[in-house]
């Protein structure tokens, strides 16, 4: 595996999603596995509109020292790595539409073709608490991907995880879930004001 290429890919995937703000200066996480038990993270300093060869590390399975060094969701992002043999790619974004429409929904149904079409019905996950929420964060997210069999997790209030084997189809899947979010909140702003 071309490591630098690697990188540029997800220097370039970064730099997308901050411009369409799924991603804030310092808010979010996206990984790739490089091998069987080592992944690219990017760092906690990580300024996601300029990810560059500083802005990643590469992390072993068993932690070590680097492990300081890395996102806060590294964790997470291990726990998936570690239990589902398809994750190749892993992100953690804060969507603003799909993130608002989760605290007053149980479900996302897209209504435009897209949506229904590529992601269809999502369930939103209810972390409860969020005192404690990073605790029980890296298992129970790798835990609701594997019993309801999907790669994308909207987390009520928090924000969207999703995985992958190929990273250009995560970003699209994320990128439909928030376009369909937010014709879901337009329809109803503008259901709103003709009432």
């Amino acid at each position: 595996m071309n490591k630098r290429h690697l990188k540029n890919q997800l220097s370039s995937l970064s730099l997308s999603m901050f411009r369409k703000d799924f991603f804030g200066i310092y808010h979010g996480s996206l990984s790739a596995k490089t091998e069987s038990s080592r992944f690219l993270i990017n760092t906690k300093e990580a300024v996601f509109d300029a990810i560059d060869e500083n802005s990643l590390i590469e992390l072993y399975f068993k932690k070590d020292y680097r492990w300081k060094q890395a996102s806060m969701d590294a964790s997470i992002h291990h726990s998936i790595y570690s239990q589902i043999s398809e994750a190749k790619f892993i992100c953690f974004s804060m969507p603003q539409f799909t993130t608002a429409y989760s605290l007053d929904h149980n479900v996302i149904t897209p209504k435009d073709y897209f949506g229904h079409k590529e992601i269809g019905s999502i369930n939103i996950y209810d972390p409860k608490q969020f005192e404690d929420w990073y605790e029980r964060a890296q298992s129970e997210i790798a835990y609701y991907f594997q019993t309801n069999k999907t790669n994308i997790m909207v987390i009520r209030g928090y924000g969207v995880y999703a995985y992958s084997r190929d990273m250009h189809e995560m970003a699209k899947e994320l990128a439909i879930l928030e376009k369909s979010c937010r014709l879901l909140m337009l329809e109803k702003d503008v259901s709103n004001f003709f009432d």
